[in-house]
């Protein structure tokens, strides 16, 4: 980083903060959400309803294209060859034999790749998705075990493989930290997220906890998570020029255009990137080395390229969630209200990326405490860089928090349940804000009548035969973000319909259907007259599908798009119409034209008025206000999640019987697909507590597990029952009145799990997974 840049982000770093401190004065009407949304007080509409998935016809046809489905006149097809050691140099790499194999186009590797700049790594700028901040092929230096070392291009897919199995490689080994022991031992640096310290501190946590008559003090762990979606990675892609077209798999269409045009050095307007389906993101949707080296390759060897990594590339080339060793410390009365709360620990990232898991962040605003302290510390260890992964933090927080409070319940003889509620906030415990919306309470009451919560019996007190059967729950929690850059095109045309773009991404959420349905709603039209385009780079804005922020970024972009579009409406009406002399704010949506607010009487249709301004469509554009509303409210979702387990006495097999979550998520959109996602994320949650785990070799630095035959995740046998609820209770301060469900779901269910496992047996299980090993 340059003198420029560090003064740059210095004066944004001051300026933050200054924000910081003033938004939380202003007056709500001043902030975006002060004023509720029109769309809250639809009652009657689509919003809430059940809604078919625009795309699920398309899929299950065939007739949508996946990134590794694209076809370009002439395209050769690429194979990567992954370096085998944690730390040092090429020392040979013969590439004769896989140079002379049938087929190949082209051999590439550091000796011939053209000059590449390196990514600018995710979060140093608006624009920068890079993995880390390493060069891609463009010397002879190892940095993690798995490391792309050369790229065959060839006619067809087996050529290319055939060929990259030819290459030899020898290494020069250096040492290498590949053990997380060894790298807490050479020491630990504080954890920063996302530009924010990792760090809490109110009172004096310590000595509250020392004079509290009741404590819990343990340490948890989970392993290191790889990503698994359906869909593995690939890009198709093509040079014109200096112009370059990637049909790719992305969760950020613009920022990984703009990024790599800078490794690359073309203008950012000369990479056009289309994503129109993705097969599951989860965080990993973003810019790999896979993309820069098909690009490199392509231009080198003047053809199209496809690459589609294998399941064995996404584990060697696609960063998952990191491990994490936690401290949970809780100091309570005797009537179970909290003195003291401590959540810290230590988790790993590579010398070259700055992701260290913030398990912290679901814990700053979970339960009331005088005395807190949170923090992540993180250590560096030569391994692929790591990234985000479904509710990077609160997954694996949660564990460790829920987990300590069960704890804690046991040594109060409490209810678990009631033990939260006692604890609840009236402001967020750490920022002193008050809360746009939390209804969690609520949650958990009808959470638990509904479940059969008061059946639960002692721990190891209830058994059917070789079955031990218990209960357990826990919260769950994830934020409320809208990110800067998102925008939205609308057009109107004479016979009356609507296209609404947005450069924003389907993955199997529903994006493009809830966005309709909203755009339809906001329109006055039937959702069969609103057409949604999206994921492709040449629409206007920047919205990631992350965060759990898709649907509030989009839905603040249509607003503006629409504020702007009513006042253009209006000019085109002129004085003939109904509507003559009113501003855009008296105006609003209704039956497929202009309504004035006040007096519904007055209104024409988008189609009177495109007709009698000889025009066939008006089209408009606009940026989504400043999301200030963060810094004026503490704003998130909330979940109660229960589970009922069984586990075999004699072989220690642990099945998950039925699964409840009730979730505070504001107001839910679409029924159909709300429900579909809150099972998606207690299904992965699932996962997470019964066997998902990356197997890492700490005296080489490999993934040993790199495929699905040995890396488990769950399948149909696995899954039980899960019955899902929702408060459905507006957020006044959020367009819509909706928060992000994509992430909620996964958070909470592991400790939920560990704690029903501790209610069936007995036995505590503070290290994830929980396989029979640890229980016999």
């Amino acid at each position: 980083m340059n003198i420029v840049e560090t003064v740059k982000n210095a004066a944004q770093g001051v300026a933050k903060g200054a924000m910081e401190k003033l938004v939380p004065l202003a007056p709500d009407s001043w902030i975006p959400g002060g004023v509720p949304d029109p769309l809250i007080a639809h009652k009657h509409g689509l919003i809430g309803t059940q809604v078919s998935r625009r795309d699920g016809p398309d899929k299950v046809q065939g007739a949508a294209r996946f990134a590794a489905e694209f076809r370009f006149d002439t395209m050769a097809y690429a194979a990567l060859v992954y370096g085998r050691i944690a730390r040092g140099r090429i020392a040979t790499l013969d590439t004769a034999a896989a140079e002379q194999a049938p087929g190949v186009a082209l051999v590439m590797t550091h000796r011939n790749a053209p000059r590449m700049k390196a990514p600018a790594v995710f979060g140093s700028s608006p624009t920068a998705v890079g993995p880390s901040d390493l060069p891609i092929m463009q010397d002879d230096r190892i940095h993690w075990n798995g490391q792309p070392i050369a790229l065959v291009l060839a006619d067809t897919q087996e050529q290319a493989d055939h060929a990259a199995a030819l290459i030899v490689a020898t290494y020069d080994a250096e040492p290498a930290t590949s053990s997380f022991a060894d790298a807490k031992a050479e020491g630990a640096k504080p954890g920063l997220f996302m530009g924010q310290a990792l760090l809490n501190e109110i009172g004096d946590a310590d000595a509250a906890l020392a004079a509290a008559p009741v404590r819990v003090d343990q340490v948890y762990r989970t392993p290191r998570h790889n990503h698994n979606a359906i869909e593995p990675h690939a890009a198709t892609l093509m040079w014109e020029g200096d112009r370059l077209t990637i049909h790719d798999a992305s969760q950020m269409v613009t920022a990984t255009a703009a990024t790599i045009a800078d490794v690359f050095g073309v203008p950012a307007d000369h990479v056009r990137i289309t994503s129109p389906y993705v097969g599951g993101g989860f965080g990993a949707k973003g810019l790999w080395d896979h993309q820069i080296l098909a690009a490199g390759a392509a231009r080198l060897a003047g053809r199209p390229v496809r690459i589609a990594l294998t399941r064995e590339g996404v584990y060697r080339v696609v960063g998952g969630r990191t491990l994490t060793e936690q401290r949970v410390a809780i100091g309570a009365q005797a009537d179970g209200r909290f003195d003291a709360l401590i959540h810290s620990g230590t988790v790993a990232m590579s010398p070259h990326n700055n992701m260290p898991e913030p398990f912290i962040l679901g814990t700053r605003a979970a339960y009331a405490a005088q005395n807190i302290r949170l923090s992540v510390e993180a250590v560096t260890l030569n391994m692929l860089a790591n990234t985000f992964m479904r509710a990077p933090g609160e997954s694996v927080g949660t564990f460790a928090l829920e987990s300590a409070i069960d704890e804690l319940a046991v040594a109060l003889d409490m209810d678990p349940v009631e033990l939260r509620i006692r604890n609840e906030p009236e402001v967020d415990p750490t920022s002193g804000l008050p809360f746009s919306s939390r209804h969690i309470v609520e949650a958990w009451r009808a959470g638990a009548e509904r479940f059969g919560w008061a059946d639960r019996a002692a721990p190891g007190t209830r058994r059917e035969g070789e079955w031990l059967i218990g209960m357990g729950c826990a919260t769950g929690t994830y934020p409320y973000y809208r990110m800067p850059g998102a925008a939205a095109r609308l057009t109107i045309d004479r016979a009356g319909k609507a296209l609404v773009e947005v450069a924003a991404h389907e993955m199997g959420m529903g994006t493009s259907t809830t966005t309709a349905l909203v755009a339809a709603e906001r329109l006055g039209l039937p959702i069969d007259a609103v057409a949604v385009r999206y994921a492709d780079t040449i629409i206007p804005g920047a919205i990631m599908a992350g965060g759990s922020q898709q649907t509030a970024a989009i839905g603040a972009a249509v607003i503006a798009a629409h504020n702007a579009l009513v006042a253009e409406l209006l000019k085109l009406a002129g004085n003939d119409s109904p509507l003559a002399g009113l501003s855009a704010d008296q105006v609003g949506s209704e039956d497929g034209g202009l309504v004035m607010r006040d007096d519904p009487a007055r209104r024409e249709t988008y189609v009177s008025i495109l007709e009698r301004a000889h025009r066939d469509s008006v089209t408009v554009a606009e940026e989504a206000s400043p999301s200030l509303e963060l810094m004026h409210w503490s704003m998130h979702s909330h979940s109660a999640i229960f589970c009922e387990v069984r586990v075999n006495a004699i072989t220690g097999e642990t099945r998950v019987g039925r699964v409840l979550g009730s979730f505070d998520c504001g107001r839910i959109l679409n029924a159909k697909t709300a429900r579909s996602q809150f099972r998606g994320g207690i299904i992965m949650g699932l996962g997470m507590a019964l066997m998902e785990e990356t197997q890492f070799d700490e005296r080489s630095g490999r993934i040993m597990n790199p495929s699905l035959a040995e890396y488990h995740v769950p399948v149909h046998m696995d899954v039980p029952e899960i019955d899902v609820m929702w408060t459905d209770i507006a957020d006044p301060h959020t367009p819509m009145g909706a928060h992000g469900i994509g992430e909620i779901g996964i958070t909470g269910v592991a400790a939920a799990v560990a704690n029903a496992v501790y209610n069936a047996t007995g036995k505590r299980i503070r290290d994830l997974p929980i396989t029979l090993d640890k229980l016999l």
